[in-house]
């Protein structure tokens, strides 16, 4: 294991984007969980909490790849660094705004205002990866990383925003003032180190013919016809199948993180609710510097279909927990198969679609999964206020096994795709 990424990070200004890009993605745990215990707090209500996480969520989701087709156009520094000062802002303002008690609907304004000017960060890191090496196997091991690094996020942000957010001394929006210093600060520094960017692919503009040409005759020259654009992103039937996956599992993601924080809530333990999801991202964590270590035998889609079955299968053992102690083991058994599962869609896009298109790409299929997390914690909000924590569990398995039966209803479409880890990467795009 220590080989494989040895090799990978001992390339030309590995380590240093993968660090800046780990700590620019720590906004991507706490502000969902520091809007929750910010809101339900101040305005006494899971549904007014969930609304206000939702519209950041939904904002990243349309923003994200509007950004992402830009930065694949234009670069990552001239599109998202402004983007990300504006989005810190917006940060900032939600802060201040909620502390005075601001009306409900400015507070989802500047929510969503700071989720689509945030930009997937992931989408941006793995791009450099998939610029600076050549090798699948390698890039299979780099998103692995990227993959372990996210759920470090997870493990380290849920903690960290639920301590600033409970402990008496500090504003309980103390979650979000973090997230934006360390969006501004890691991201920033990720922008900074321009040796590592990807050169970005202008894509041509259709030229007509010049007058006087036959019907029959070739143009030439610089005036000739550009020739037909590639296939639109999701015009891949195997993207927009990653997507619909990605979109449950997200749900089912967002639907636990309200939940946890409202069984701990009901335990009178609601500050233990950051080290419970903590146990859920450690699983995915092993799980995810195992998985890269090594190329697999099985092709991608059936490492993601097997992936999403044992998903659904963990989920339906959460509502039984007795405890936090007993549903935090259960995280981290369950979070085994959340990297592999991730990390096995991110690669069938990434021999999907065009060079050209990767950061697009991957954006859409993150974009997915924050939709789900959207709706997830935006119905959970509502299930919880009805019917408490265990209907809230109940709602995590049922999003689990829909992502599990959308898996098994792509399968067709997955296998018509050459989504073996060690094709090469030469041609992928222009062979379909």
């Amino acid at each position: 294991m220590p080989t494989a990424y040895g090799r990978i990070l001992r390339r030309p200004g590995a380590l240093r984007f993968s660090v800046a890009g780990l700590l620019a993605r720590f906004p991507m745990s706490m502000v969902g969980i520091s809007s929750i215990l910010a809101i339900q707090d101040l305005y006494g209500s899971y549904s007014a909490a969930g609304a206000v996480s939702a519209a950041n969520i939904v904002a990243a989701a349309v923003g994200a790849p509007l950004l992402a087709r830009m930065v694949d156009a234009h670069g990552q520094a001239r599109v998202m660094a402004p983007a990300l000062v504006a989005s810190s802002a917006s940060l900032l303002a939600l802060a201040v705004a909620a502390q005075h008690r601001a009306a409900l609907w400015s507070l989802i304004a500047l929510s969503a205002l700071t989720g689509a000017l945030s930009g997937s960060m992931g989408s941006l890191v793995r791009s450099r990866w998939t610029a600076l090496l050549e090798s699948p196997d390698d890039i299979h091991t780099a998103f692995s990383l990227e993959a372990a690094l996210d759920e470090t996020a997870f493990m380290i942000g849920p903690v960290l925003a639920t301590a600033l957010c409970t402990t008496p001394a500090l504003p309980v929006t103390s979650g979000w003032i973090a997230a934006m210093a360390l969006q501004t600060g890691g991201g920033l520094w990720f922008l900074s180190q321009r040796a590592t960017e990807p050169a970005p692919h202008r894509r041509p503009r259709r030229r007509a013919a010049r007058p006087g040409r036959g019907a029959g005759e070739r143009a030439r020259g610089p005036e000739a016809v550009a020739p037909p654009s590639r296939r639109p992103v999701l015009g891949h039937g195997a993207v927009v199948s990653i997507a619909v996956i990605f979109l449950t599992s997200g749900a089912m993601f967002g639907a636990n993180d309200v939940t946890v924080v409202a069984f701990a809530t009901e335990l009178d333990q609601k500050p233990a609710a950051g080290a419970a999801l903590a146990a859920w991202a450690a699983g995915s964590f092993l799980a995810a510097l195992a998985y890269g270590s090594r190329p697999w035998g099985w092709p991608l889609w059936k490492q993601l279909a097997a992936g999403a079955l044992a998903l659904a299968l963990g989920a339906s053992t959460f509502a039984v927990a007795p405890n936090l102690a007993v549903v935090s083991g259960l995280y981290a058994l369950t979070g085994l198969a959340i990297a592999p599962t991730i990390t096995s869609g991110n690669n069938i896009v990434q021999v999907t679609v065009a060079p050209s298109q990767l950061t697009e790409g991957l954006a859409w299929v993150s974009t997915a999964l924050n939709i789900g997390v959207s709706l997830g914690s935006m119905v959970a909000g509502r299930v919880l206020d009805a019917s408490g924590s265990r209907g809230g569990y109940l709602l995590v398995a049922g999003f689990a096994w829909t992502g599990a039966a959308v898996a098994a209803g792509s399968l067709p479409i997955l296998r018509r795709v050459r989504t073996h880890s060690r094709i090469p990467l030469e041609g992928r795009a222009d062979e379909r």
